[in-house]
């Protein structure tokens, strides 16, 4: 069911912690957050010249002087980290979002793993397309896949988003299934342990969920999968918070 979201909703989960910040987002950055990290993540780290090649291999396509868009999904839409110039509702089909990816460090640990969400095959998904202008797409896009691709666990990919205002084509981060942090289909209460109790050096895994359901209830999507997620992770009584 989609209603339009109201005052009493967004009070009601207030948008809550920090994210990540843009200033954390520099190559001196990543090695801190590698550091910082330590025996939590033990799947490695992208090199500077795999992510470099990576970004090429997708903006080669693009139209030189016309601006990008980008899909969000999950903390893009709340916390992008990158200049936008315009945000856009919109809905990708063939894709659904997910719990899919583990998180053994950030808002996790490797004893309790944190769930971070990924785009999956089937179904669709509603969220908001985020323009960058092309005078800035280099340098944003180098800060976005800091951000994304930081460990390979996503794949970018050219998807056609449909809005109100017409269709737009533009990059999304979909799951890397061959990757060792994907998790597959897991069931509801794997899920719901996971995100109730999981907490790592950028907080609780339960935030990151809570969140999106904020950014969902503004899309206008206030009864949905993850809306009925968080209200079982709310209540979730089986270990530490």
């Amino acid at each position: 069911m989609r209603r339009r979201p109201s005052g009493d909703a967004r009070r009601r989960h207030p948008v809550v912690g920090d994210g990540v910040r843009r200033e954390d987002l520099t190559e001196e950055g990543l090695e801190r957050l590698r550091a910082r990290a330590g025996t939590d993540w033990n799947f490695g780290f992208l090199s500077k010249d795999e992510r470099e090649a990576n970004r090429r291999s997708v903006l080669d396509r693009h139209p030189r002087g016309d601006d990008l868009w980008i899909f969000g999904y999950g903390s893009l839409m709340w916390n992008p980290a990158i200049e936008v110039a315009e945000r856009r509702p919109a809905r990708l089909r063939g894709w659904h979002r997910r719990f899919c990816l583990w998180l053994p460090a950030g808002r996790g640990t490797a004893e309790n793993p944190g769930l971070m969400m990924a785009l999956d095959r089937g179904g669709s998904c509603r969220g908001v397309a985020l323009r960058i202008a092309a005078r800035h797409i280099e340098h944003e896009t180098e800060v976005l896949w800091r951000r994304e691709m930081l460990a390979g666990a996503y794949d970018p990919r050219w998807v056609s988003l449909h809005s109100a205002e017409g269709e737009i084509v533009g990059v999304t981060f979909v799951v890397n299934r061959t990757h060792p942090l994907y998790a597959g289909r897991l069931p509801p209460a794997v899920q719901v342990r996971h995100l109730a109790t999981a907490k790592g050096r950028l907080g609780r895994a339960r935030d990151y969920l809570h969140n999106t359901v904020v950014h969902l209830d503004e899309l206008g999507v206030a009864d949905g999968p993850l809306h009925r997620l968080l209200a079982k992770v709310e209540r979730y009584r089986g270990g530490p918070r």
